[in-house]
């Protein structure tokens, strides 16, 4: 009973191994669909427009697919695969939007230059997605689950997951295993940590004044937010993982005036062992601070999203051990970019991330996925499922 039973199961897993490895070409055409499709955060039409793509894809396998609209960014994108329907899931995760404006696929679409595809999200991240959908597909054509797979995309994931966080963790609560396909790392490493980030936006009130006449009577809010810089700045400390950049300013009406106003946007990342309330009492104080007489300080708004947890050793080893049946080796790695995974390890469910093709420049017009590694990528996540306990 037992030989049958092994057999059946190197039966099935050849079976999907197979069928994998046959879809190179549909992989392919599907990612350029999507990616030829402008989804950046809060394109509603955009981001429902891709969602609507794989859809079209799932639902020709067999796999019930549901949307739930989020008012102002498109769609949450829920998907099963036919199988057990009690348990505890596995889920595949993704986002659907992406950083670029609209008019960015217009301008610069999909194309395959010496074995990489090139375009807006290409790694970052539509062809995770793409695998996601291939690999849900190959259980709902060959079978073989022991537990619920499930597929969960998201839509605002590139600004913070601000609209769908708490949707985000209550999929999570409870899972079996979340495998996230964020793009591979350039070494062909997964993820198994990640920091956390957040985004403070804040602004100076001065007092203007004629900048030759009557210098004296201003106040500037621009000098007063270049102090605050600097000692936003200094709370960068390498040794605790925390790092601190202002990467957007405005300020100023005339160069002959003194600036009434400035505004700026901070981007702190730090690890699991910080406290983030902490870190945001510190900017607080800091913006808050009359850095330059009569000038004032608020912060006007922030977000943030969640460290990744480190994997649990046994999902890493699982992935690893069917990679190597596949004829290639990964590790696990941290990585200072946050994600959705975050917010799934932080509810406790066992976490992987990167699991998508291998990608490089991601958010930038050199932003690539190595098509090579798509088949193997998705066989190795079926092997995840498959041999999951």
């Amino acid at each position: 009973m037992q030989d049958t039973l092994e057999e059946s199961r190197s039966q099935l897993r050849a079976r999907l191994l197979d069928w994998l490895a046959g879809q190179g070409q549909a992989m392919q055409d599907l990612l350029q669909k999507v990616v030829d499709i402008d989804s950046g955060s809060r394109n509603e039409a955009g981001v429902t427009a891709v969602a609507t793509a794989l859809r079209e894809r799932l639902e020709a396998a067999g796999v019930a697919v549901q949307f739930e609209p989020v008012p102002g960014y498109g769609v949450l994108l829920h998907a099963q695969v036919p199988g057990p329907a009690e348990g505890a899931p596995i889920l595949l995760m993704g986002h659907m939007d992406t950083v670029y404006p609209a008019g960015t696929a217009a301008r610069r679409p999909f194309r395959v230059e010496d074995g990489r595809a090139y375009g807006p999200g290409v790694a970052d991240m539509k062809s995770g997605l793409v695998m996601n959908v291939f690999v849900a597909e190959a259980f709902a054509r060959c079978g073989g689950l022991k537990a619920p797979l499930q597929l969960f995309f998201s839509c605002d994931e590139e600004i913070g997951s601000a609209a769908t966080r708490d949707r985000i963790m209550a999929k999570a609560r409870g899972a079996r295993a979340v495998l996230n396909a964020e793009p591979g790392r350039v070494s062909g490493n997964l993820v198994t940590s990640r920091k956390g980030s957040m985004v403070v936006e804040f602004e100076v009130e001065g007092v203007a004044a004629h900048a030759g006449i009557n210098h004296a009577a201003g106040a500037s809010a621009i000098e007063a937010l270049a102090r605050k810089i600097l000692a936003l700045h200094a709370l960068t400390d390498p040794a605790t993982g925390v790092t601190a950049n202002v990467g957007v300013v405005h300020g100023g009406i005339v160069p002959n005036m003194v600036a009434p106003h400035a505004k700026a946007e901070l981007d702190m990342r730090f690890t699991s062992e910080t406290d983030p309330d902490e870190l945001l009492a510190k900017v607080r104080g800091i913006v808050e601070e009359e850095s330059v007489p009569r000038t004032k300080g608020r912060v006007t708004g922030s977000r943030r999203t969640m460290p990744m947890k480190p994997t649990p050793d046994e999902l890493l080893a699982l992935y690893q051990h069917g990679a190597r049946a596949l004829g290639f080796e990964v590790q696990g790695e941290f990585t200072g970019g946050a994600a959705d995974s975050g917010l799934t390890a932080s509810v406790g469910a066992p976490t992987l991330c990167g699991t998508g093709p291998v990608g490089g420049h991601a958010h930038t017009e050199r932003e690539y996925c190595e098509l090579a590694t798509f088949v193997p990528r998705a066989q190795a996540v079926a092997l995840a499922i498959l041999d999951h306990p």
